[in-house]
């Protein structure tokens, strides 16, 4: 579950560090990747190995496309406009999915990836959560070797760095910023997907979701995607044994405390550069 929380947090992360914007719909995007994954199945009977790279493509093409028709236009103006733009589109994507997919909470079969446990020294994994761990490890480490040994991601740190020099190297920041949304949407699309094979998929996931997504990028650093992933890591691996140990009641008390505590020591968090 770490593992997935890091792949749709590293997006969020890569939207701040690009352009120091916070999407209130990150949680929303995630949803919307869940019911691809449900319809998918229902309507196509495929798999995760059709359903994550379609969830992918749809989310990338729905970012570029958020960017183009509504962060360009709010970007440079007050920090208020962009917390009520991107706050306005979580609304609309949570209602439009009430409206088409009602409000009842629907799951995918447990027979669908893999299904039965795995005992590693008398702990119990559930199989379906371990490959979506996996897969989920596996693509954020590959987004994370994208921004830092690929031309596209020294473009996109130029861009974040300075704009205007950018654009006197010949590179295009309206393009590279489309590129980071797309992206980041896509890892959603993807987490999405994976989740979907053993959470429950309802319009109302995302906001418990994004929660999760603040909170794993705040305690890693805002714009580090190694922060996000083992961040992450921790939040997962801190609810999993909170929940066992004390009681699955108490697990997001004690995951906020510790975050709590751990900003006020550090409070641009674990891997974050201190202003």
């Amino acid at each position: 579950m770490g593992a997935v929380y890091a792949l749709f947090s590293s997006g969020l992360t890569l939207i701040w560090g690009m352009m120091n914007v916070i999407n209130f719909a990150h949680g929303d995007l995630v949803m919307i990747g869940m019911y691809i994954a449900f319809w998918t199945y229902v309507l196509l009977g495929g798999g995760p190995a059709v359903f994550g790279p379609l969830a992918a493509i749809l989310l990338f093409m729905f970012g570029v496309l958020v960017y183009f028709a509504l962060i360009r236009h709010v970007i440079d103006g007050p920090i208020i406009s962009q917390i009520l733009a991107t706050f306005g589109l979580a609304l609309l994507l949570r209602y439009a999915a009430f409206w088409a997919f009602s409000a009842d909470f629907v799951t995918l079969p447990d027979t669908l990836l893999i299904s039965g446990n795995i005992d590693i020294g008398g702990i119990l994994i559930e199989l379906p959560r371990l490959v979506a761990g996996v897969v989920a490890l596996a693509v954020t480490v590959g987004m994370h070797l994208l921004l830092t040994r690929t031309t596209i991601g020294s473009q996109l740190l130029a861009v974040s760095e300075d704009r205007n020099a950018a654009m006197l190297m010949g590179i295009r920041p309206d393009r590279m910023q489309a590129l980071a949304w797309g992206l980041a949407a896509a890892a959603t699309g993807i987490a999405g997907a994976l989740i979907a094979t053993f959470y429950y998929i309802s319009p109302t996931v995302g906001e418990s979701l994004a929660i999760i997504a603040f909170v794993t990028v705040a305690l890693g650093g805002f714009g580090s995607v190694p922060g996000a992933m083992i961040a992450g890591l921790l939040i997962g691996l801190i609810e999993s044994v909170s929940a066992y140990a004390i009681g699955p009641v108490y697990k997001d008390v004690i995951v906020y405390s510790l975050f709590v505590a751990v900003l006020w020591v550090r409070p641009q968090g674990l891997f974050g550069r201190p202003e």
